[in-house]
């Protein structure tokens, strides 16, 4: 059975808020990661999960290296 899709919206607008990121960079950056994922996915039942943990993930480094 395969997992539903997240709600796009709410995972940019959650990232964007943890992230101190415009939700405009948190959107392009989680649908470009989608893409990537989908492309090189044989499975695809966490590729938004992982593209979410991604974008999350390169944000809070680019944030860390900033200060």
């Amino acid at each position: 059975m395969s997992q539903p899709e997240p709600n796009v919206d709410e995972v940019v607008k959650t990232i964007a808020e943890e992230t101190d990121t415009p939700t405009e960079t948190v959107s392009k950056m989680y649908a470009d990661m989608l893409a990537n994922y989908r492309e090189e996915a044989r499975v695809f039942d966490y590729v938004p999960l992982f593209a979410a943990k991604k974008v999350r993930d390169k944000l809070r480094h680019s944030s860390k290296q900033k200060h």
